[in-house]
């Protein structure tokens, strides 16, 4: 099972999203980071080798991913990002097959611009929104869409779940509050170790 998340406006929690997804899973699960913040966001050294990124534009075979993977929580591989470049769009069908291919789940954090073969590889492709009406034209006005959307919910905002829902065509499914616990476990590099519980119930419950 592969489960993509995106975001069409940045600051919208997408990288925390997929972190708290892989770490709230009970089986050994990979979590693939095509924007490059997920090390920060775990608490974790920042890799000192290639990345995805990297391989995408060599000509190693597939093979040499699973040699990228890193350990990041007890049942978490993380694939890191790598430097920053474009890929050969050939390059990304083949990362897409050998996602397939896994035997567990896999997570894949794609930041703002999701690489369209990798994209349409996935079984569940998540947008990470909040009911903002910027976040959620940006949303329209693109040519991707969501299976589903996770709705991170700040009191006071004019637009609700049903909003967002007839507006993206997709259902919400999970909620998850702007809880100061989340912050203050990723400003403490603490996000896996420290999974608030209550992001934890949702996604899993979401997951499932």
């Amino acid at each position: 099972m592969i489960t993509l998340c995106w975001a069409a406006k940045g600051g919208s929690g997408t990288t925390v999203v997929a972190a708290a997804l892989a770490l709230s899973a009970t089986e050994p699960t990979l979590l693939v980071d095509l924007d490059g913040d997920q090390p920060a966001v775990l608490g974790s050294a920042p890799p000192d080798g290639p990345g995805v990124r990297d391989w995408v534009r060599s000509d190693a075979g597939p093979s040499r991913i699973a040699a990228l993977e890193v350990d990041v929580a007890p049942h978490v591989r993380l694939l890191p990002a790598g430097r920053p470049g474009p890929g050969e769009p050939g390059r990304w069908s083949e990362l897409a097959r050998w996602l397939q291919r896994q035997q567990r789940p896999v997570v894949i954090d794609a930041g703002g611009h999701p690489p369209a073969e990798v994209f349409e590889a996935a079984d569940r492709r998540w947008l990470v929104t909040r009911a903002c009406y910027l976040a959620l034209r940006a949303a329209v006005a693109q040519p991707l869409r969501p299976t589903g959307v996770v709705l991170v919910d700040e009191p006071g905002r004019a637009l609700d779940r049903a909003d967002v829902e007839a507006c993206l065509g997709a259902p919400v499914v999970a909620t998850t509050l702007c809880d100061p616990a989340i912050a203050r476990a990723v400003d403490a590099g603490l996000l896996a170790a420290r999974l608030p519980s209550g992001l934890r119930r949702v996604l899993r419950a979401a997951a499932a």
